[in-house]
């Protein structure tokens, strides 16, 4: 960026990284003696002054040190920042979490424990949206009879969702029949994902079996209502975790975080609007004004190559964004790991 010369650009990283570890305001005279710049203290300062007019660093106090703007963040995390690297007993923990993880069947089990892990490991607050139902592919429908006049519809996805419907069944129709119009179905939808089942494909199979169009009519009714459905299935680890950093010393901006915890349609609103791959999102660019002090990172997960769902982190804008990245992607790359052997 214009105005940010290689100079600047060390002590731009030198006060984030000095005050991502400290939540102190960070003056010139601690940059000199710790960063070992052979610059002088009032030269750094000058740099500093700059800094901020540049809009990079802001001043809280007059006579305190600086800190990281929003833009400043922005600037270390897209030019400045260096990789992390997970500890050897990081690693260990991560095998022996999802070594476990595999012997779990269900889904929802994983997800869950998949958000303590995160939480655990970052120190901060994770949030885990479940398989998204309209991303899931359809693996079966199954007919179940109830009495001569009513059956019940269950649809079942490859993420484990199971949905049904009770239906009056055509008296013209024999069992024969009956199973003849299910397996069709389970034929032509194999391995579709829901969002996929647009009107027209819908209509396409009401005209190939038009004679059984009453049966016919009350299954495919379950697949454009599963179709239209959102889901809000978000998983959260250490919701507390918040409480321990310094910028949340203030209860009313708590409560209001605490608040948004308990809104699981606006919780998977933050993590559905995620790009594809690690995405990081500082201060005011996350959406929503909850949590326009914080910053959000957050990867998608597949299920067979195909992505379902998404992983975040949550943290003050003081994050630990290296390390964080770092984190999810492994814990990221694992899940996906796990999924594809249910």
């Amino acid at each position: 960026m214009a105005g940010l010369n290689e100079r600047k650009q060390r002590i731009l990283h030198a006060v984030v990284t000095d005050y991502i570890q400290t939540a102190e305001p960070v003056g010139s005279r601690s940059i000199s003696r710790r960063h070992q710049m052979d610059l002088s203290a009032a030269t750094i300062r000058n740099e500093m002054a700059d800094l901020e007019e540049l809009g990079y660093l802001t001043q809280p106090h007059t006579s305190a040190g600086r800190i990281p703007s929003q833009q400043g963040y922005r600037f270390y995390v897209d030019a400045l920042m260096d990789a992390a690297q997970l500890a050897k007993e990081e690693h260990e923990y991560l095998s022996g979490v999802f070594t476990q993880l595999e012997k779990m069947r269900e889904i929802d089990q994983i997800i869950q424990q998949t958000a303590k892990v995160l939480s655990v490991m970052t120190c901060y607050t994770s949030l885990v949206m479940g398989p998204q139902f309209r991303r899931s592919a359809f693996k079966q429908m199954r007919l179940i009879p109830l009495d001569e006049q009513r059956a019940l519809v269950v649809l079942l996805t490859d993420t484990g969702y199971i949905k049904n419907k009770v239906i009056d069944l055509p008296q013209a129709l024999s069992s024969d029949e009956l199973v003849r119009i299910v397996n069709y179905l389970n034929e032509q939808l194999a391995g579709q994902t829901i969002s996929s089942l647009s009107a027209t494909r819908l209509k396409k199979l009401r005209s190939d079996l038009y004679a059984r169009i009453e049966l016919l009519d009350h299954m495919l009714h379950l697949l454009e209502d599963c179709s239209a459905e959102g889901e809000s299935r978000v998983f959260l680890g250490g919701t507390s975790n918040i409480l321990n950093q310094p910028e949340f010393k203030d209860m009313e901006k708590v409560r209001h975080l605490l608040t948004l915890f308990e809104q699981g349609e606006r919780l998977s609103f933050i993590l559905e609007t995620s790009l594809g791959g690690v995405s990081i999102r500082i201060g005011t660019e996350n959406a929503i004004t909850e949590i326009s002090d914080c910053s959000l990172v957050t990867a998608t997960y597949h299920l067979h190559e195909r992505p379902v769902g998404t992983i975040g982190v949550l943290g003050p804008t003081r994050m630990e964004y290296s390390k964080v990245i770092t984190i999810i992607e492994h814990i990221a790359g694992r899940l996906n790991g796990v999924l594809d052997t249910l």
